[in-house]
């Protein structure tokens, strides 16, 4: 089983593995659990061990590699690529290979990383547990009964099962970060703007941001590392410079790190977690505690003020404006009104 991405590597590049070795375990772990976890959409094994035996002649030739060279990767199937198809996981678009690949594909081949197939997803992004799919349910990995989330569920689950080390998903309100957590893995929603969307196909584009998935915060790094930047030819996307991300994967010492916890993920009795949970979670804000970390304890919105807030809409509002009168709302809903930005959307 493929796990840590950051160990790969440095077995790649002192010569204990092959590239073509990497990637056959990879294919091997995807033949063998797919039939249950079903986390693919397609799977390009030609190809993948094609750019394997060339990562290797290239390595033996002493030329120039790419930092993710050799590294097995898994796309969902929302992003474009020009050697496979684009589903979007839907009959609609059923054997569809696109003229270009997306940027983040793009940056992560030019890395060297070697992109093994497509994942599966809620049917246009569209649902929370890769059930929609009109290629079948992806299961999770731990067990397949249950759901690995989504609309990155198969993205999420092939990670979990081993068989690819970094995977590329896609979050527009928590379709990378929500089956990250249901697999048990890493998963990492990037600033807006700090990758770029082109060659996403839309969800919401206002939200839509593509990002890694991995076995750990490290992983996660290595590839945010290859795919952020500045591209021209998204109009969302910011002219910075991407930092080193290095670093602060190595830091050991974490004083003064600012850590927020939701409290009503610990005491609220609607959320129903078991104790064990929660004692669990008590005890690992502790030891951040005793490490050195800042703790801020925030507080969220109930759930019947998220109601009221996502009742009063602009449109609400602008008719209050239209007849030159306040809208009269009790002073509660007053306060969810002007916290929450839900009206915005």
């Amino acid at each position: 089983m493929l796990h840590s991405a950051s160990e790969i590597l440095k077995q790649l590049d002192s010569g204990e593995v092959t590239a073509v070795e990497v990637i056959g375990q990879s294919l091997a772990a995807i033949r063998a659990s797919q039939p249950t976890i079903n986390a693919f959409t397609h799977v390009a094994e030609e190809t993948a061990m094609q750019a394997a035996e060339a990562v290797d002649a290239d390595r033996k030739a002493g030329k120039t590699l790419g930092p993710l060279a050799g590294l097995p990767v898994a796309i969902k199937d929302v992003l474009c690529t020009s050697d496979m198809p684009t589903t979007c996981s839907s009959k609609m678009l059923e054997g569809f290979i696109p003229p270009y690949d997306a940027t983040v594909v793009a940056r992560l081949k030019n890395a060297g990383a070697i992109v093994v197939g497509k994942t599966n997803m809620d049917e246009f992004a569209m649902g929370a547990s890769t059930e929609t799919s009109a290629m079948g349910v992806t299961g999770n990995p731990w067990n397949t009964t249950k759901t690995p989330g989504g609309s990155s569920g198969g993205a999420a689950a092939a990670v979990a099962a081993g068989t690819v080390p970094l995977s590329l998903g896609t979050d527009t309100g928590g379709s990378i970060r929500q089956p990250a957590a249901f697999c048990g893995i890493t998963g990492l929603k990037p600033t807006y703007g700090r990758v770029s969307r082109y060659g996403l196909v839309a969800f919401a584009s206002s939200l839509d941001q593509a990002g890694p998935m991995g076995w750990s915060v490290d992983d996660v790094a290595i590839g945010l590392q290859a795919m952020a930047g500045y591209d021209p030819r998204d109009s969302t996307s910011v002219n910075a410079e991407v930092p080193d991300y290095t670093p602060a994967m190595a830091a050991e010492d974490v004083r003064g790190m600012r850590i927020g916890v939701l409290r009503e993920g610990l005491d609220q009795d609607g959320i129903r977690l078991s104790r064990t949970r929660c004692r669990n979670c008590r005890s690992r804000v502790t030891a951040q505690q005793v490490l050195g970390t800042d703790l801020l304890r925030h507080r969220t919105l109930r759930s019947e003020q998220q109601f009221v807030a996502i009742r009063w809409s602009p449109l609400r509002v602008s008719r209050c404006r239209r007849r030159n009168r306040r809208c009269r709302v009790g002073a509660a809903r007053s306060d969810v009104f002007a916290q929450s930005r839900w009206w915005v959307w």
